[in-house]
C-alpha cells in the first residue's frame, strides 16, 4: 500500500519552519495553488474567531510635522491561515501578500515566529476594543441627532 504525501513546495521566501503537517486547502503557500509576491510583514494576531482567517496587527510610527514627534500608529489587515499553519490569537506571525482572496483578504500567513509577550496583546486587544466603542459611540449619537 503507497503512502501519498502531498509534496511541500519551494514559495520562495526563506522562513526558519516549514510546517510538519499537510493540509489540502488550495490557498496555502505550501501546499496549494497560491503564489506569494510583494510586500512581507511581521504582525501580532488579534483575532482568530473567523473560519480560516486571522486579524493581525503590527506598530508602525508616524512623524507628526507640528510637533515634530513620532505618533504610534497600528495597521490591521486580514490574512489567510492555512490548516497547516494554524496560527492562534497571540502568535507572531509572517504574512506576505497575495492575489485577493476575497473582499478584504489579500495577504496569507507563512509562518509563526513566537508568541506575543501578554501585556503587550492585551494593550493591543484594549487599543482595539477602545477603538471600536468610540466608533460605536459615533454611530449611536448620530443615530439619537437623526430621531429627533
Amino acid at each position: 500500500m503507497k503512502i501519498t504525501t502531498i509534496p511541500q513546495k519551494n514559495i520562495g521566501i526563506a522562513v526558519s519552519k516549514k510546517p510538519d503537517s499537510a493540509c489540502v486547502d488550495k490557498n496555502c503557500p505550501y501546499h496549494g495553488t497560491i503564489r506569494v509576491r510583494g510586500m512581507q510583514f511581521t504582525g501580532t494576531v488579534l483575532s482568530a474567531s473567523a473560519q480560516k482567517t486571522v486579524t493581525v496587527s503590527w506598530e508602525r510610527k508616524y512623524f507628526v510635522k507640528k510637533y515634530d514627534r513620532y505618533q504610534r500608529r497600528y495597521t490591521k489587515v486580514l490574512a489567510h491561515n492555512p490548516k497547516c499553519i494554524n496560527a492562534q490569537l497571540g502568535d507572531i506571525v509572517r504574512i506576505a501578500e497575495t492575489r485577493p482572496l476575497s473582499k478584504g483578504k489579500h495577504f496569507v500567513v507563512i509562518e509563526v515566529t513566537g508568541r506575543a509577550k501578554h501585556e503587550e496583546l492585551d494593550q493591543m486587544v484594549s487599543l482595539q476594543q477602545e477603538r471600536s466603542e468610540r466608533k460605536k459611540g459615533k454611530l449611536q449619537d448620530e443615530k439619537a441627532k437623526g430621531d429627533q
